[in-house]
């Protein structure tokens, strides 16, 4: 059955069955209460899978993000639940045979709480980097608070019924 260019196509519904390589991007959040160095060591480790199976375009360092959600996790412990992790990704070319051991190796590693997986492109990797780095250069801006509280006055005042 042919796909109208306006229908969606889900990530499950693409077959990657050949042998050419595609441009993939791994999401994926450590544990929260690993030390800095396992932290490292585990994106490390992953890192390395990665470049022994493809090249990398493109990454991001972990860093401590705080999670939009709660992630539950039954372990053999219990459950756990996480409202923190690190955060890191990294953009790499593969064969789809390459690839699925990348995603084999990152489902059997404990220290990865989740993961997604996306097909991208390498110019779409390369511009989120410019836009990450943009990001950081740009000051944040500090409202100065004689300035803020002028101006609810003046917002305020406009409010008045004489």
């Amino acid at each position: 059955m042919a796909k109208n260019q306006d229908e969606e196509v889900r990530g499950d519904e693409i077959e990657d069955t050949g042998s050419e390589p595609r441009v993939y991007e791994l999401g994926f959040h450590l544990d929260p209460e690993l030390p800095t160095e396992e932290v490292k060591k585990a994106y490390h480790e992953v890192r390395e899978r990665i470049t022994t199976k493809g090249s990398v375009v493109a990454e991001g360092d972990p860093q401590r993000i705080q999670l939009a959600y709660t992630i539950s996790r039954q372990e053999t412990a219990g459950r756990r639940d996480f409202d923190s992790a690190y955060f890191s990704w990294i953009v790499y070319e593969a064969t789809p045979a390459d690839h699925s051991e990348v995603l084999t190796f990152a489902g059997a590693d404990k220290r990865i709480i989740r993961f997604i997986d996306l097909i991208t492109t390498k110019d779409a990797a390369r511009h989120s980097v410019e836009m990450h780095e943009l990001s950081m250069k740009v000051p944040e801006r500090a409202d100065d608070p004689e300035t803020l509280a002028n101006t609810e006055l003046d917002a305020a005042l406009e409010n008045v019924v004489v």
